[in-house]
């Protein structure tokens, strides 16, 4: 399980039924188990997203690896789409933010 922070004014875009919307447009399977919602797509045997709070959000990911390389290539690419559209950062941005939390010691 990953926590991920939430940037200042995109939680507006995942509230409600937005964030299910948008895990719709991205992954094949989508359905909710109590307040998370399950995802299934190409490689992904997994995908669990709950909202913890207005900045953060929980994802657990569980992959395959015995699948073609366009596969994985597109799964990791809808991955990463998905995490900056609810997150509203960038990989290197959400890496960037991992690595000062290490730091401090808050993780």
């Amino acid at each position: 399980m990953q926590n991920y922070d939430i940037k200042r004014g995109y939680f507006k875009d995942i509230d409600g039924g937005k964030l299910e919307a948008l895990m719709k447009g991205l992954f094949d399977q989508v359905r909710k188990e109590g307040d998370a919602l399950v995802a299934k797509h190409g490689a992904l045997e997994e995908l669990r997203v709950r909202i913890a709070s207005k900045s953060s959000m929980e994802v657990s990911a569980n992959m395959r690896t015995d699948v073609d390389n366009a596969t994985a290539a597109d799964t990791i690419k809808r991955y990463n789409d998905f995490l900056l559209a609810a997150t509203g950062f960038t990989s290197k941005e959400r890496k960037k933010r991992l690595n000062a939390k290490l730091k401090k010691g808050t993780l």
